[in-house]
C-alpha cells in the first residue's frame, strides 16, 4: 500500500517540476504508472493537479517579473515586443498550450509578467493540461500505445 501512495505522489511532483523550466517529462512518467495498473482517474486527476499547479506557479513567478530584470539578463527589446504582441491578441487563451514542450512555461510567465486576469488564465492552463493528460490516459486505454 505505501508504495501505491508514493507512486501517486511521485506522479504529482513530476507533473509539478515538468510545468516548469526544469527538462522533465511527465508523460513519461504517467505512462509508466499506468503500465504498472495505476488507477487512470487518479493518474489523470494528479497528473493534471500537477502541472497546473507549476504552470501556475510560473504566472505568479511572471507577475513578480520587471521589465529591467530582462533587460539585464540581454532579453532583447524586439523579443519583449513580440510576447508583449501576442499577449494582447491572445490573452488569456494563451494559457490552453502552456503544456506545449519549451515555449509553454514561458506562455505562462508571460501571461503573469504582462499582467493578464488571474481568474481566466489560471482556468486555461488547467483546461489545456488537463486535455493533454486526458488524451494520454485514453490512447493508452485504447491500445494506441
Amino acid at each position: 500500500m505505501i508504495d501505491f501512495e508514493i507512486g501517486y505522489l511521485g506522479l504529482l511532483i513530476t507533473s509539478f517540476l515538468a510545468a516548469t523550466f526544469l527538462p522533465i517529462t511527465s508523460e513519461v512518467f504517467l505512462i509508466g504508472m499506468l503500465v504498472l495498473g495505476y488507477h487512470p482517474l487518479w493518474c489523470l486527476v494528479l497528473a493534471t493537479t500537477g502541472n497546473a499547479a507549476g504552470g501556475w506557479f510560473n504566472y505568479l513567478l511572471g507577475r513578480l517579473g520587471n521589465p529591467k530584470w530582462l533587460k539585464r539578463i540581454r532579453v532583447s527589446s524586439t523579443k519583449i515586443n513580440k510576447w508583449k504582441v501576442l499577449i494582447n491578441k491572445y490573452g488569456h487563451w494563451i494559457g490552453m498550450l502552456s503544456w506545449l514542450p519549451f515555449v509553454g512555461d514561458a506562455m505562462a510567465v508571460a501571461l503573469g509578467f504582462f499582467r493578464v486576469a488571474w481568474v481566466p488564465s489560471f482556468f486555461f492552463i488547467l483546461l489545456g493540461k488537463f486535455l493533454r493528460y486526458l488524451f494520454i490516459v485514453g490512447i493508452f486505454y485504447l491500445g494506441w500505445l
